[in-house]
């Protein structure tokens, strides 16, 4: 898709020579640049609503899922 936006000129100039130093192509840096921040807000906001549920609520494990998980674990007699 193409598109017009507008950069304040110290950015640009910046990222015109990262995108040289990279080998990249103009759009390939924006592009890869938007999808890389669109990513790490997106996990933020996760993190963020995980945050909040675990202010309310325990994060501690059931006993039985603990006591199942444990079982489940190898012992070093099982890795030698």
């Amino acid at each position: 898709m193409l598109i017009t936006v507008s950069i304040p000129d110290p950015i640009f100039v910046r990222a015109e020579a990262f995108a040289r130093r990279r080998n990249l192509s103009r759009s390939a840096l924006f592009t890869q640049a938007v999808d890389e921040f669109v990513a790490r807000e997106v996990a933020e906001d996760v993190t963020g609503r995980l945050n909040e549920v675990y202010a309310h609520e325990s994060s501690a494990l059931d006993r039985a899922w603990e006591r199942a998980q444990s079982e489940a674990m190898p012992t070093e007699d099982d890795l030698a």
